[in-house]
């Protein structure tokens, strides 16, 4: 009777430790935020934030438990065009050398229906903090087919002003609002590796 409750209980205690949330670390090669604007009336033209840097845990229990933190160093910038992306680097908008990164940090993760969180953060550009929500897609979480680690995939996608981080050149004819859509992958560290 006595290993029938000790099975039990470590059978419990081993779902409980599955169930646990997982804490990942992004992958900036499958990570990309996309900008996207519209010029003049005549074409909407984007811009890739690579080189993402990031931590995210997600508990699939409650989901209200998950977070997730991310900088994208300006060095990442990237519209393939070196011209503009100097511009954007500029004073006239990101001022990249005074303010070498923007950083998202969530404050609140919320069931949206299966598979859909809404998560909001403070979207932080230029030492300017404003409130952000992003509707998000899981995609996929399951162990990784190369790593054999658990993995994570989400969409996700807002719609900031950049007047509000006081990038607002050009303002109205280039359009105040941008899209932002983000495609990312993370993974769970290996064991022993630095965060």
């Amino acid at each position: 009777m006595k290993r029938l409750v000790l099975a039990a209980t470590l059978s419990l205690f081993a779902a409980s430790a599955f169930a646990a949330p997982l804490s990942y670390k992004l992958d900036p090669n499958h990570t990309d935020v996309i900008a996207q604007w519209n010029h003049f009336g005549f074409s909407n033209p984007s811009l890739h934030f690579g080189q993402a840097d990031g931590t995210l845990v997600y508990d699939a229990d409650d989901v209200s438990a998950s977070s997730v933190q991310v900088t994208l160093p300006l060095s990442g910038l990237n519209s393939f065009v070196p011209d503009f992306d100097e511009h954007l680097k500029s004073a006239d908008f990101f001022d990249a050398a005074k303010f070498p990164a923007a950083t998202f940090k969530s404050t609140r993760v919320e069931a949206a229906g299966e598979g859909k969180l809404k998560v909001t953060g403070d979207l932080t550009i230029k030492d300017i903090t404003k409130p952000v929500v992003l509707d998000v897609t899981l995609n996929k979480a399951a162990d990784h087919p190369m790593a054999k680690r658990p993995a994570i995939g989400f969409d996700a996608s807002a719609t900031i002003k950049r007047s509000d981080f006081n990038l607002a050149m050009y303002v109205p004819n280039v359009s105040d609002e941008v899209k932002l859509r983000i495609t990312t992958e993370a993974m769970v560290p290996k064991a022993g590796a630095a965060e």
